[in-house]
């Protein structure tokens, strides 16, 4: 199913963000089969002031077979901060790693960028994404960033990082496709395993409950809207718990 998404404010982000975004959905389109995922009708498009800037905030969500959300945010605050959010939640029937990638621009320079595989699993990612990211992570990026204290549910191989010049933007980007383009294809080749539906519900629950102790996005979203909208926002888009 061919589903394109015409982004108001992604052409007006710095470019590397604008690029991501492009290669997400592409990367989405080629390799799985969309349908659409409908958040709810007052979160999909959000606008607010937020230091006496303008903020907005732009969802688009998918669904398939193997994942029951694929979602890309954009937002921006005034002309100065860029941010991209991406998080693929795959069904509880599948035993699969959790994708997240993040990017923040600030007065136009990357002050983070982050993409993991992250594992569900006790066992850590399965063997087939061990073979395939061999070599990756953060090695020879000059600007590696400090996990914070919850980041013990990302992998060997999470890369986070300050990239310092055009180089090491076009080399983030290319390894976010990979990632990408790795997790795809193993998700459309790994059958389904329900009988593992409680571990692997455990592993998600997990990874989204420590993903929302992220007081940064928290306190931002306060700021603009208030602490009962941010916590419904924290919930029920970005990190939203798979049903029982």
């Amino acid at each position: 199913m061919s589903i394109t998404v015409k982004s108001s404010i992604r052409q007006s982000q710095h470019a590397v963000i604008s690029e991501l975004a492009d290669i997400i959905e592409a990367t989405w389109h080629r390799t799985l089969n969309l349908s659409p995922y409908h958040l709810p009708a007052d979160l999909g498009y959000v606008e607010s002031r937020l230091e006496g800037e303008r903020l907005v905030i732009e969802n688009s969500c998918y669904q398939t077979p193997e994942f029951r959300k694929l979602h890309l945010e954009l937002a921006k605050v005034g002309p100065n901060l860029d941010i991209l959010h991406c998080v693929m939640f795959p069904r509880p029937e599948y035993a699969l790693p959790m994708f997240g990638c993040d990017i923040v621009s600030g007065r136009g320079q990357i002050s983070a960028a982050v993409v993991d595989l992250s594992p569900t699993s006790p066992q850590g990612l399965p063997a087939a994404y061990n073979l395939a990211l061999q070599g990756t992570g953060t090695s020879g990026y000059a600007q590696p960033r400090e996990l914070p204290s919850w980041g013990h549910i990302f992998s060997d191989y999470c890369c986070f990082i300050k990239p310092v010049d055009e180089q090491e933007h076009r080399r983030f980007l290319d390894q976010v496709q990979h990632y990408l383009t790795v997790h795809c294809h193993q998700a459309v080749a790994t059958p389904a395993t329900p009988n593992q539906r409680a571990s692997i519900l455990a592993g998600q629950r997990n990874y989204c409950t420590q993903q929302q102790q992220n007081d940064k996005t928290r306190r931002i979203l306060e700021k603009a809207f208030d602490s009962d909208w941010a916590e419904r926002y924290m919930t029920t888009v970005l990190f939203d718990l798979p049903p029982e």
